[in-house]
């Protein structure tokens, strides 16, 4: 699955490894939207487009995956 062209700028990459690291150490399933960048609870690591609770967009990506396709902005602002 391609990355979607736009990226809410609140997801960065320092939010992104936070989400994993809170999937690591806690029993949160985090994902995040790429329309609105809310975070949403119970997403696989992998999960992808799923539909968000705030803004009703398909979506909502697991944190490991917005890792892994790189979907997210540097802390400078710019994706990565």
């Amino acid at each position: 699955m391609p990355i979607p062209r736009k990226i809410h700028e609140s997801v960065s990459l320092t939010r992104v490894m936070e989400a994993c690291n809170r999937y690591d150490t806690s029993l949160d399933n985090p994902g995040i939207c790429l329309a609105c960048g809310q975070d949403q609870d119970g997403c696989e690591p992998d999960a992808r487009g799923y539909t968000c609770e705030a803004c009703d967009e398909p979506q909502v990506y697991g944190a490991q995956e917005l890792l892994i396709m790189g979907a997210y902005h540097t802390d400078g602002g710019r994706k990565a």
